[in-house]
């Protein structure tokens, strides 16, 4: 009989029946003298006892406010350790943390807050060209008159306070680190009262996804969702507490608070964070001053790191692991990291937001021809089946859409029953839109999106592949390809390449690299050369956005659908 492509995690470690405040306290009183945080450019250095502490006390001062578990708090920053104390205070008084995109402006802001009806909001003064004090003054222009911890706006009725970081004042809002230094012992234990009535089932945080149409959606996760993937992705990685981890991916993200934080605090390891945004150089640096053993990034971030002028006169022997994820990860890339910083045992993590996000992972076992060309085999105690356009499970080898299930799901879209019904079935089962292939043994591979495939003339072209072939070529430093309109076939393929820094090339040596190597049709009718790629805040490359620039720059009129 012919094997189905349904992946079941069966595994003999059970998932956390614990809240996050609650699972923090165990770990403290195991790695109390651990180090717990390190935060390069704020020179925060903490222990796990250090770090608690000041998360509890963070989580007392919250409710003193008057802030109630269920009640959203924004959260408006790049990284730094408020970030990380606001993600475990807000969990550990049962308060929803609403991440909120730093790339954000006014509109998205208001959209935001209006959305979840956030009760407070925390954020940064300024980052790089961000002026987020001007803007929410811009958005709530009632903060300018309101006594602090009064805010009273007809817009944003839940809106109650705004709490700014750093030493200087703001009219109408409350300091950071003023929140934590009236908290009293009797204010502490009212947050232990109200942390034993919590339920791991709760919500938690509120991310919203990027969509590349429409206006963003909120996933709602709860305890149970991000604690243990958390902990089953650093299982993956071997993590214990002897691990130091770099984190140069935004907080704001799955990325950073899951596959980072959360998955070092399971495990009583270090968090570690180079600077507030990504910037190779501090990377670096920071991987050989603090001697750390692992590493996340995007694709385009290793890539960065690696072509870095500097890169050879940094130490960075002590690393072993850590995770590629965000978009499809370039075998190029993978090998070069492998190979040249000391990553042996780097993995590959795929997921969504929506499902907490990891629901694959390759194991540091998996030979490295695996690891550099599948995102590994399903996660422990999560289901996966791939299917056809008319829902059924296709045979193993066969592409077809990814569908995940299990305690990683998100409870849905805040506030958008249409929306959530459209992801999630009537079984459970989340629709990702990716388009994957599953091997007899189990090893997955994303071929691409749903809506990535280019169709040329009847023939279905995944993006993906020709994307990998091109990374080949010695001149090419990252290429993306996308479908253009085109009245004969409908669709044609664009590459979109950067090349090497000092490199020199032509459309016509892209075609003629390919030529006899891949199907004709395959072959990219226009290539262009770029300086960058249209970018998320993540990393991730906005593809709805480079088919759009590529049709009008080649003046090929509507994009296609």
């Amino acid at each position: 009989m012919q094997q189905l492509s349904y992946v079941h995690g069966a595994h003999d470690v059970p998932l956390i029946g614990e809240t996050i405040g609650t699972y923090l306290d165990g770990i403290t009183q195991r790695f109390g003298d651990q180090l717990a945080l390190v935060v390069a450019h704020q020179n925060v250095r903490w222990t796990y006892r250090e770090f608690h502490e000041r998360v509890n006390r963070l989580a007392a001062g919250l409710l003193k406010l008057g802030l109630n578990p269920g009640d959203r708090i924004g959260i408006w920053s790049q990284n730094c350790s408020e970030w990380v104390l606001t993600q475990f205070a807000t969990a550990k008084a049962g308060l929803i943390m609403v991440n909120i995109n730093p790339a954000y402006r006014r509109s998205e802001l208001e959209y935001v807050l209006g959305k979840v009806q956030c009760n407070a909001l925390i954020l940064a003064p300024t980052f790089k060209s961000s002026n987020y004090i001007e803007m929410v003054q811009d958005v709530v222009p009632e903060v300018k008159m309101a006594t602090p911890g009064n805010l009273h706006v007809e817009r944003l009725p839940k809106l109650r306070h705004i709490i700014r970081m750093g030493s200087e004042k703001t009219s109408g809002m409350l300091n950071f680190d003023d929140i934590s230094v009236p908290v009293t012992h009797n204010d502490l234990e009212r947050l232990n009262e109200v942390a034993a009535t919590l339920q791991f089932d709760d919500p938690i945080n509120i991310q919203f996804t990027s969509g590349t149409t429409g206006a963003p959606k909120g996933a709602t996760l709860t305890h149970h969702n991000i604690l243990n993937n958390g902990f089953f992705i650093g299982e993956a990685m071997r993590l214990t507490k002897e691990d130091k981890l770099c984190i140069p991916v935004p907080l704001y993200h799955c990325f950073g608070m899951v596959l980072g934080n959360l998955a070092c605090v399971t495990h009583g390891a270090a968090m570690v964070y180079p600077g507030e945004g990504f910037d190779p150089k501090a990377v670096l640096e920071t991987v050989q001053k603090e001697k750390c053993t692992g590493l996340h990034g995007v694709p385009t971030m290793f890539i960065a790191i690696l072509d870095h002028p500097d890169f050879k006169q940094y130490d960075l022997s002590r690393l072993r692991t850590g995770i590629m994820a965000g978009s499809p990860c370039p075998i190029e890339v993978m090998t070069r990291v492998i190979n040249q910083m000391h990553m042996k045992e780097i993995t590959i993590a795929y997921g969504m937001t929506e499902t907490s996000p990891v629901s694959f992972q390759s194991s540091v076992e998996d030979p490295i021809d695996l690891r550099v060309s599948t995102i590994g085999r399903v996660h422990p105690h999560l289901e996966v089946k791939i299917v056809d356009a008319d829902g059924k499970i296709v045979p193993r080898g066969v592409k077809g859409e990814l569908l995940t299930r299990g305690y990683s799901v998100m409870l849905g879209y805040w506030g958008d029953e249409e929306k959530t019904r459209e992801a999630i079935d009537t079984a459970r089962w989340m629709h990702t839109g990716d388009l994957a292939v599953i091997d007899d043994n189990g090893f997955c591979s994303i071929v691409g999106r749903s809506k990535d495939m280019v169709i040329r003339g009847g023939e279905n072209i995944y993006p993906r592949e020709v994307e990998e072939f091109l990374y080949r070529h010695p001149k090419v430093l990252d290429v993306q390809c996308v479908g253009v309109p085109d009245p004969k076939f409908g669709e044609e393929l664009c590459a979109c390449i950067i090349l090497r820094p000092g490199m020199q090339a032509d459309i016509e040596e892209i075609r003629s690299f390919c030529s006899g190597q891949i199907a004709h049709y395959k072959i990219p009718r226009y290539v262009r050369f770029m300086e960058s790629f249209p970018m998320t805040v993540t990393g991730k490359i906005q593809k709805y956005i480079l088919r759009q620039q590529m049709t009008t720059d080649l003046h090929l009129g509507t994009e296609p659908d």
